[in-house]
């Protein structure tokens, strides 16, 4: 056989090499047995055996999001691919590169109902950045590394290639990367100059200024968190973050406000209502952060840096709008400002910050302590200070009340250390993700901060887990309740708490064991200090229940359909809102 000519599964494999991929998270089926015939045959790439196809997808995206590398999935056709469709979309929701090799029929009987047939192109194309069925082995090894391209390239996202049977089992000729450029889709990168200095010039007028950094900031690289904390130092401007952006400026900058939206901080949502000229750069504007629109930063500009220019203008008007990457255009704004000797507004801008920290004075993610029961909020304050120095560390949550809590008391000092769905919100995200990290750092601390309820979604990693010694940690905050959906209820439904109470609980402890982990349980305040050195040391995969107060609501909380000044403050806030915020509709519980 000559060398460029092989199997349609060993050009998977090679191709797979090609691209730099160490590790596949995937399933075996019948249409993709001769893929794992050919893993099989070699030694570069590593595989792990999920227990269900949809933690492949969320281990991939765990995986991608710790390393900024592309993560790999492969699964077999019908129910292996249709199982990957909640996981595709989470990625696609939160712009993590995946891509997602799925087996399907052979190609005559495509269309024929043929067992485990399933339209998958058909099903994913909503669901992906771009998808593809190979047809043509010749076309494969192009294909792949087309997929791959489009994954990382631009806005990040997932990619999925079908792969019939008797494409993988033919032989054809292999195409190498450098041979296989993609000549249409080359998204921009450096951004408009004249945007830029224009730009510029406003920020430099700026009263009353915002930073505004989101998920985008961490897709574009380390250098990108490094290029806006060196803005914001140099300008001395307030920054606040989405819940995706958490670790693009240190928690323990100065200049750092707190998460923005729907459970941010009181001084990052005042500031974003009251601020005269935003920054955004890497967000999308997405409705868990603005609120009620038409009442969204009413007399601000706005600069919208967007590496996808479908984002731009799309929820919120943008005054100044720069497409491109964050990190090519953060470093133009540097150069730009330097070079014109721009300097804040020094009167306005001290005068802003001391609006802002009466606003920070409030301490609005204090809540009232417990000597007889475990607060959430102290568990996690507990866990973050034991975590403090430690660069390792790699936070996935689940999502709920929990995940919101996570997002208020634990600091994140560095990008690609925090996971968590956003965009979609997927229960069952953070053990698999927290599996996926931890393949890809073998010597890390990988915590899930999860709640009882969305731990059972994928419960089934723990197999997983136990079968490649992954010493993963979970910390589950267990309130009983579906405790989002309670705290929905009882604001809006008038407490009828419709199926939200999680009865016939599994012993957490003894489900632990049953997987081969370390299982602890806490509800002593006293003790819980104990419990978190104990899972921290133990070199295995550790399952910790903590019982909590099954009562306490997340605060603050931006109301759907409310705007930034409307926040509902914790009942256990005593402190007199400012007369006109009273006007404005400021909310106190």
């Amino acid at each position: 056989m000559a060398k460029d000519r092989m199997t349609g599964s060993e050009m998977i494999v090679k191709a797979l090499i090609d691209q730099g991929v160490d590790v596949i998270f995937g399933y075996p089926g019948g249409a993709v047995l001769p893929i794992y015939d050919a893993i099989f045959q070699q030694n570069h790439l590593r595989h792990i055996l999920v227990r269900q196809e949809g933690g492949a997808v969320h281990a991939a995206e765990g995986y991608a999001r710790s390393t900024g590398k592309v993560g790999v999935v492969l699964v077999t056709s019908g129910p292996g691919a249709t199982n990957c469709v909640t996981g595709l979309t989470d990625a696609l929701m939160d712009s993590i590169p995946i891509v997602c090799l799925t087996g399907q029929v052979p190609t005559h009987l495509i269309g024929n109902d043929a067992f485990q047939e399933a339209d998958t192109v058909g099903i994913t194309r909503p669901c992906t950045k771009h998808n593809y069925l190979v047809k043509d082995v010749n076309d494969l090894a192009r294909t792949l590394h087309e997929a791959f391209h489009v994954a990382k390239s631009g806005r990040p996202g997932p990619v999925v290639v079908d792969l019939p049977k008797d494409v993988v089992t033919t032989e054809g000729t292999y195409i190498p990367p450098a041979k296989a450029r993609h000549r249409s889709y080359n998204p921009q990168v450096k951004g408009d100059i004249g945007k830029i200095e224009e730009a510029v010039a406003l920020l430099a007028k700026a009263k009353r200024p915002l930073v505004y950094a989101g998920g985008g900031v961490i897709n574009a690289g380390p250098a990108a968190s490094q290029l806006l904390s060196s803005f914001v130092a140099m300008t001395n401007f307030p920054t606040t973050l989405t819940l995706m952006g958490l670790g693009a400026v240190p928690a323990s900058s100065k200049n750092y406000l707190g998460m923005v939206g729907m459970h941010g901080s009181l001084e990052a949502n005042m500031c974003m209502h009251d601020c005269d000229v935003m920054l955004c750069v890497g967000a999308r504007f997405d409705d868990r952060v603005t609120g009620r629109i038409d009442a969204f930063s009413p007399n601000s500009k706005k600069i919208h840096i967007d590496i996808d220019a479908s984002s731009i203008n799309k929820n919120v008007p943008a005054d100044v709008p720069i497409i491109g990457d964050c990190a090519y255009i953060l470093e133009d704004l540097l150069k730009v400002w330097k070079a014109r000797q721009a300097k804040p507004d020094g009167k306005a801008l001290a005068a802003w910050w001391d609006k802002i920290e009466t606003w920070r004075a409030r301490k609005s993610f204090a809540y009232k302590p417990s000597s007889e029961i475990i607060k959430p909020q102290y568990a996690l304050d507990r866990l973050n200070e034991k975590l403090k120095g430690r660069d390792d560390v790699f936070i996935t949550t689940e999502v709920g009340q929990h995940q919101m809590w996570a997002a208020q008391h634990i600091d994140i000092e560095k990008p690609n250390h925090w996971m968590t769905s956003g965009g979609l919100g997927t229960m069952g995200y953070g053990l698999p993700a927290a599996m996926g990290a931890q393949v890809a750092h073998p010597e890390g601390l990988c915590i899930d901060v999860a709640g009882e309820a969305s731990i059972m979604m994928n419960i089934q990693e723990m197999s997983t887990i136990a079968q490649y010694r992954l010493p993963v940690k979970v910390f589950i905050l267990n309130n009983r309740w579906m405790g989002m959906v309670r705290q929905w209820q009882e604001f809006f439904f008038g407490g009828r708490y419709s199926e939200s109470y999680m009865d016939s609980l599994p012993d957490f402890v003894k489900l632990a064991e049953a997987f081969g982990a370390v299982g602890l349980r806490v509800s002593d305040p006293a003790k819980l200090d104990d419990v978190i050195d104990e899972m921290i040391a133990t070199p295995n995969a550790v399952i910790v229940d903590v019982e909590v107060d099954p009562a306490e609501n997340v605060y603050p909380m931006i109301p759907a359909g409310a705007a930034h000044n409307q926040i509902t403050m914790s009942p256990d806030d005593e402190a007199v809102i400012d007369a006109d915020r009273r006007e404005e509709g400021m909310v106190l519980v």
